[in-house]
């Protein structure tokens, strides 16, 4: 039998057990890229976990050799105008603002490369595990659109010095230097991830939903009480970027796989 083409396969997938939600980035040939699409899916998942008493725990998973390697690039420069550009990131903002409301705890499990606003989404969870082998970079600026929703999260979870570092050289950083630098909790072998990611949506499941709900939501309303306001500025100063001159040419050159625009 020939295999299914990736196309007409879910770009999100859900499994359900004992408690613990798993969503699954499915678009591994394109490095599980947040394409409106997926966007939409990840919001429609949220959405009814959030009012699913049964969800305890949510992991946040991805297929193939990268975890997410942010926004389609493509995509973003197919669409051209600033309002239509600006529409794309208030939906990633939207999606990425649901994670902290949602009343379960979300690990992401990050077994590859989280980049730019894959790397949003790592640090967007409330938890992560990675495997030795994953990489964390917000690249933008090299390219002509600096990470600033990117660096919403990131700014979040870093020490500032520590997130400038990463939004204003946008060189990746590894495993442990994340973990050192606080964007994930555990770096494991890549052997080990599958479990102790298990081992920690079981610890978490079996605490009492009420407290952890209320928990989560205090822990944040006393942390990011402008969270939507950063996102709404950030999602200006981003789309701003990917539609000014610097920003076209530089999609030009990394989506024509060449080497960054030479500065002016």
């Amino acid at each position: 039998m020939s295999a299914v083409p990736q196309s007409e396969l879910p770009v999100l997938l859900r499994e359900d057990r004992d408690g613990i939600a798993t969503l699954t980035l499915n678009r591994p040939q394109q490095m599980n890229l947040l394409t409106s699409e997926m966007l939409a899916a990840l919001q429609s998942a949220f959405d009814a976990i959030a009012k699913n008493p049964s969800v305890r725990v949510v992991v946040l998973a991805a297929t193939g050799k990268g975890f997410c390697a942010g926004h389609d690039l493509k995509e973003i420069r197919a669409l051209k105008e600033l309002p239509k550009i600006e529409a794309l990131f208030a939906q990633c903002s939207r999606m990425m603002s649901t994670i902290p409301k949602l009343p379960q705890p979300v690990i992401a499990k990050v077994q590859g490369a989280a980049a730019a606003a894959g790397c949003q989404l790592v640090a967007q969870c409330d938890l992560a595990l990675a495997s030795e082998a994953a990489k964390f970079v917000t690249s933008g600026v090299t390219w002509g659109f600096f990470c600033s929703t990117p660096g919403v999260a990131v700014g979040r979870n870093l020490q500032r010095k520590h997130a400038m570092e990463m939004l204003l050289t946008g060189d990746p950083i590894s495993a442990q230097q994340a973990m050192a630098w606080g964007l994930v909790n555990r770096v494991v072998p890549a052997d080990q991830l599958d479990a102790a990611t298990q081992e920690l949506a079981a610890k978490l499941a079996a605490k009492p939903p009420a407290t952890v709900a209320a928990g989560k939501r205090g822990f944040y309303q006393q942390m990011d009480l402008s969270l939507d306001k950063a996102y709404e500025l950030a999602g200006k100063v981003i789309s701003a970027s990917f539609a000014h001159e610097e920003g076209r040419e530089g999609m030009d050159a990394f989506i024509d796989k060449r080497p960054p625009p030479a500065k002016k």
